[in-house]
């Protein structure tokens, strides 16, 4: 696939956008498609449950999964039940809490065990940030996550308070770094296992891998991806700090694609 090595080569800004319009028009048999929501799918919103989910992305998704012949996977931070709450595509394959959460091509799903100690340690999490306006703890099952977007002066406060509380959960968990938010979520698996996983089964075996993502949280992902010999793709801006082979400035612009390539 060659345009794939022109892409890598390319410092024209909308490289990584005219690749994924070719892709997705060309050669569809060969490609599986993997993105994350957050940032990705949808735009960032102050709050976690205030991300708002444009009226024709669903129907597009859909589209776009059936024209890759189900070759397409959610790769995301969110939880499974909230993936499906936002987009009602139920036999969509998404992997969820970065890996830990996995529903299969089959409908298998694969899910960790929330225990009873981890569960205190949420509910002590939300104790100790009453006191601390714009700090936000996301339960999310076997994983939590506190956000400070509208505490941004907190930063330090909440990471030391997620490293107290990692050290308290003990070696099965992991803290997780992201876009103004910590998270502990299970060490077991990444983003970038979780690809893997999906490109042992059908309809993603024998597909070159394209993976879509915003932040930290995704360069597992595009690290995989890499060493698969396929590609990676970031929103937002070129950063030194990313593995990402190419760009695309917004999530917008990545719904516009999805959008043309299945109209």
């Amino acid at each position: 696939m060659s345009s794939l090595t022109q892409l890598i080569a390319a410092s024209e800004p909308d490289a990584g956008k005219n690749f994924l319009l070719t892709a997705l028009s060309t050669e569809l048999d060969g490609w599986a498609l993997f993105l994350d929501v957050d940032g990705t799918l949808l735009d960032l919103a102050e709050t976690p449950n205030a991300i708002a989910v444009p009226q024709l992305l669903p129907a597009n998704l859909e589209a776009l999964s059936s024209k890759l012949r189900g070759a397409l996977a959610l790769v995301t931070g969110r939880r499974l039940d909230y993936v499906d709450q936002l987009f009602s595509l139920p036999s969509l394959p998404v992997a969820g809490l970065h890996g830990a959460q996995r529903r299969d091509p089959d409908g298998r799903l694969h899910s960790p065990v929330e225990t009873p100690e981890f569960g205190q340690l949420k509910a002590e999490l939300v104790a100790d940030v009453a006191g601390w306006p714009g700090v936000l703890i996301e339960d999310k099952g076997p994983a939590v996550a506190a956000h400070y977007r509208l505490a941004p002066e907190r930063k330090h406060q909440v990471e030391a308070l997620m490293q107290r509380a990692l050290a308290r959960a003990g070696p099965d968990w992991t803290i997780q770094h992201g876009k103004m938010v910590f998270e502990i979520r299970p060490a077991a698996a990444d983003k970038g296992q979780a690809v893997l996983e999906f490109l042992k089964q059908p309809p993603f075996a024998g597909r070159q891998p394209i993976a879509i993502g915003d932040d930290v949280t995704d360069e597992a992902m595009f690290r995989a991806v890499n060493r698969l010999g396929g590609c990676s793709i970031r929103i937002g801006s070129p950063s030194a700090a990313s593995e990402a082979l190419g760009y695309i400035p917004s999530a917008a612009v990545l719904r516009d694609v999805i959008a043309a390539s299945v109209s």
